[in-house]
């Protein structure tokens, strides 16, 4: 059973755009799902400590108060030593990130290169390449940041991420067991309840919940926790190693598997893998149901996307 307690949220700082926290108490409550994807399983009882967390994912108008201040330079921004990474084609060793690109028509589903592509230039501050933009886009969730990017804000922050055990217990709100952050079922008859594809992925959005990409934080209700996009708009970085499935034994405050068991599930190019979690605007039923509190995937640690973001935590007394 779930034992929580809504807290309070703290306050935003007045001199610059700071996170807002909402205080957790803790609890119990069964993590992962058998009835999705294999990468979900196994069901287990976890119990977290009482923890912060921050309201919304954090935006483009707090990540830039953060490189304003300390100058800081994302991964994406470096260009790969070639020494580092023997094989690479030349134009991918170029400072630059993943970016969604739509085809025009139906498209091998089996190749993930037929909807993402490496783009020079492409960073935090140009989601989708050198001529686009984030003017205007303040209050949408930061993108084209690494885990290593997560990291470093979240420590100017006064924060850290949240683990993956944390995370799902806060994205769940309350609600034991359900497949989504809301409940049980997602019927657009009731309104759009995230920020996700409508239509056939890749080649068709319809757009109908407002939005071709990522949506102002918090366009769409809070969860019982009072947390916003828990579900969809991007994917959030959380500070486990990635392995292809969850422990069958019930855990307490669990951080994740060691480093050297991610490395047994490591991509051959770039290593280990962090999980992100929550779905995102490019998550579609017939392609990647993920826009769900079980849902998780593997991230490269030193690359971006145009469809990955994250939140942070702080620890409570």
């Amino acid at each position: 059973m779930i034992a929580v307690q809504f807290t309070s949220i703290v306050a935003m700082a007045a001199d610059k755009p700071m996170p807002e926290f909402v205080d957790l108490a803790g609890g119990t409550f069964m993590m992962g799902d058998i009835r999705h994807y294999r990468e979900e399983i196994s069901v287990h009882k976890v119990t977290v400590s009482p923890f912060a967390i921050s309201k919304t994912e954090i935006t483009n108008a707090q990540f830039s108060a953060f490189v304003k201040e300390t100058g800081y330079i994302t991964s994406v921004e470096r260009p790969l030593d070639p020494a580092k990474y023997p094989g690479i084609p030349d134009e991918l060793l170029k400072a630059g990130s993943m970016v969604f690109a739509q085809p025009e028509g139906a498209v091998d589903m089996g190749d993930l290169r037929n909807w993402w592509t490496y783009v020079a230039g492409a960073d935090w501050r140009h989601p989708a390449g050198p001529q686009s933009s984030i003017d205007g886009l303040e209050n949408h969730p930061v993108v084209q940041v690494s885990i290593e990017d997560a990291r470093a804000y979240a420590k100017w922050a006064g924060g850290r991420l949240l683990t993956e055990a944390e995370w799902e217990f806060a994205a769940r709100g309350g609600l034991e067991g359900k497949d989504y952050v809301w409940g049980d079922t997602y019927d657009p008859l009731e309104g759009w309840k995230a920020n996700s594809w409508q239509g056939t992925f890749p080649q068709t959005d319809l757009k109908s919940d407002g939005y071709h990409g990522t949506a102002p934080v918090a366009s769409f209700a809070a969860n019982g926790y009072g947390l916003f996009d828990m579900a969809g708009n991007v994917w959030e970085h959380v500070s486990d190693w990635w392995v292809p499935g969850h422990p069958e034994t019930d855990q307490i405050d669990p951080d994740g598997p060691p480093m050297i068991m991610a490395a047994r599930f490591a991509n051959p190019t770039v290593g280990p893998m962090t999980v992100v979690k929550g779905g995102s605007w490019l998550c579609a039923p017939n392609f990647c149901l993920r826009y769900r509190p079980a849902a998780r995937q593997p991230s490269e640690s030193k690359i971006g996307s145009n469809h990955i973001g994250f939140r942070i935590a702080r620890d409570v007394n």
